[in-house]
């Protein structure tokens, strides 16, 4: 019975020893630990954490590069390229009312409000009015 408490006790010290005297500085432990650290969390439905309302509406420039960008950028299925005067010419000269109704009601290829379905019709004229500033 001693031998087993003995041989515990030395596991222990040995262990818990090597452990917090292993040789790593503080900066190289929190390092460690902000690797470590989860990438994300998981809930069920209704126990999300509440997340802050929107402050305001979004400008153009902020609509444009979260929604707008990935189509608008490229030219992703004929989508008119931000700035590009050949790809917006025929489009401006139809109006801005034209342009607006499109680009809520969707039009050919993309989907209605270019998929920002939380976007206020006026956070979209912003977005169009962004893209084609310059023209």
């Amino acid at each position: 019975m001693i031998r087993q408490t003995l041989m515990i006790l030395t596991a222990t010290l040995t262990f818990s020893s090597f452990a917090f005297a292993s040789g790593i500085s503080d900066s190289e432990r929190a390092a460690i630990t902000d690797r470590i650290q989860p990438v994300g969390d998981v809930y069920l439905v209704g126990s999300e954490p509440a997340t802050a309302e929107a402050s305001g509406p979004r400008d153009g420039a902020t609509v444009y590069g979260t929604f707008c960008v990935a189509c608008h950028g490229t030219g992703v299925s004929g989508a008119p390229k931000k700035g590009d005067v050949g790809d917006w010419g025929a489009r401006i000269a139809q109006g801005e009312d034209t342009l607006i109704k499109h680009a809520i009601e969707g039009f050919n290829a993309m989907p209605p409000k270019g998929t920002c379905m939380d976007c206020s019709d006026d956070e979209i004229k912003a977005a169009i009015e962004h893209m084609i500033a310059g023209l």
